[in-house]
C-alpha cells in the first residue's frame, strides 16, 4: 500500500512540475513587437498595471508580442528598479565601525 501511495505521488508531482513548463511564444518577433525600451517601461510600471490587471482584461502586465531576450531584459531591469533590485537589502546588513 505504501510503495502504491509512493508512485500515485510521483505521478502526480511529476505531471503538477510538467503543466508549468514554458512553452514557445508564436507572438514573438513582427513590425509592432514591443523591444527593450517598452520592456523597460513595463517594468517600471508592472506593480501599478498588476494592481489594474486585476480589476480589467484589456491591461496586462506582461506584453506578449516582444522581440525575446531584448524585451525580457528591459522588462526585468525596470521591474528591479520599481521593486528595490535587492540593494537596499544588503545595504542595511552592513554596520559601522
Amino acid at each position: 500500500m505504501r510503495k502504491t501511495a509512493t508512485v500515485v505521488l510521483l505521478v502526480v508531482m511529476t505531471g503538477m512540475l510538467a503543466s508549468c513548463a514554458a512553452g514557445p511564444n508564436p507572438a514573438v518577433g513582427g513590425p509592432d513587437a514591443a523591444g527593450f525600451w517598452l520592456g523597460l517601461w513595463h517594468g517600471l510600471i508592472a506593480p501599478v498595471a498588476f494592481v489594474i490587471s486585476l480589476f480589467t482584461d484589456t491591461v496586462s502586465v506582461y506584453e506578449v508580442n516582444n522581440t525575446g531576450g531584448w524585451y525580457d531584459f528591459g522588462f526585468l531591469l525596470g521591474a528591479s528598479m520599481t521593486l528595490g533590485g535587492g540593494g537596499a537589502g544588503s545595504a542595511r546588513g552592513a554596520r559601522r565601525r
